[in-house]
């Protein structure tokens, strides 16, 4: 099979951490042609969508370090290959927020001939933290507006913490614990985060929502999704002074057997996820509220594959392969 990863530079990548090089290492590792591009790798040639793309199939049987270092080495040679997209089997879009409308566009037209995941459609309703809002009755109190008076408001009204979530930021960047305590700091903040200073229709929307205090004890819990069905978990706990549970804001993850209450959740939210086209998603959620859902480039493989000795990628590859020939099949 031919898959393709539309992603962020390689270079960037930690790959030992990274959810993206052990799909990509699985892939290489059933001899499947691996190639790489960018959002801006994609265009059109006489009517027809292609893409310029680097093949970074390498040899099999490498640790991951030597694994990436190779696939490093691919692009160095800087030797690009020109194909259209329905020439792909798959096609993994994995870019981080904030996404690129042009790129879902042109690609769009194709889902019924390769196998995206996730689906261009679905990552458009699912970009920017406001696919949770399709489930009002298990998420905490969630506000997002672009007037920083109606926002103070909220606050104020709220009378408790609230959290404010800038939309098309990853990985808790941005995310800061807001209150009626710090009146003197609260209307500069908020006309910070929603750029106050430019015309009303070009500032930034953003989220505030109720604060978890259970975030504090007992961090959050990420779960991954593939076609709706839980396929792992890990518990990830703030650093010491830290509200937010993302590893990359330095939380800790440990073991995580799931409770009856998330998987009530999972069930809650499997089937409009996959009727969205949204098959592998990460989940996150507090005590009984689901707080975030992930669908543009869920991580915690690594991770969850440390924790609990398994191979989570396997299982992503296996669907890909499964999916693939399905849709060969109603070609």
């Amino acid at each position: 099979m031919k898959i393709a990863f539309l992603m962020d530079r390689l270079a960037d990548i930690n790959p030992v951490w990274e959810t993206t090089s052990h799909l990509m290492y699985e892939s290489n590792q059933r001899g499947h042609t691996i190639y790489f591009l960018e959002p801006h790798d994609i265009y059109i040639r006489e009517n027809m969508v292609m893409a310029r793309m680097y093949d970074v199939s390498v040899e099999p049987d490498q640790s991951m370090r030597k694994y990436w270092r190779a696939v490093i080495a691919c692009l160095k040679k800087d030797e690009r290959i020109f194909e259209s997209i329905p020439e792909l089997d798959a096609l993994f879009l994995r870019k981080n927020p904030p996404l690129q409308y042009q790129t879902l566009e042109f690609l769009a037209p194709f889902s019924d001939q390769v196998f995206m995941i996730n689906n261009t459609t679905g990552q458009i309703q699912g970009n920017g933290k406001l696919y949770a809002l399709n489930f009002p009755d298990i998420i905490p109190e969630t506000h997002v507006s672009r007037d920083p008076v109606r926002l103070k408001k909220i606050i104020d009204d709220f009378g408790g913490a609230m959290v404010v979530k800038p939309l098309q930021r990853y990985g808790g960047e941005g995310i800061i614990k807001v209150s009626t305590k710090d009146q003197e700091n609260l209307l500069s903040l908020i006309n910070y985060y929603v750029k106050a200073y430019e015309p009303y229709h070009y500032r930034e929307p953003i989220m505030v929502q109720e604060f978890l205090d259970a975030v504090r004890s007992e961090g959050d819990i990420r779960i991954l999704l593939l076609n709706g069905e839980i396929i792992g978990a890990m518990q990830r706990k703030p650093a010491e002074g830290e509200f937010r549970a993302n590893v990359h804001a330095g939380a800790k993850v440990f073991p995580h057997k799931i409770t009856p209450t998330e998987r009530n959740i999972c069930r809650t939210i499997r089937n409009r996820l996959v009727k969205d086209g949204l098959y592998f998603v990460g989940i996150d959620v507090i005590g009984d509220k689901l707080v975030e859902i992930n669908c543009v480039s869920p991580g915690g493989i690594p991770r969850i594959n440390r924790l609990n000795k398994v191979k989570l990628e396997s299982r992503v590859i296996d669907f890909v392969e499964t999916m693939v020939k399905n849709v060969k099949a109603s070609q």
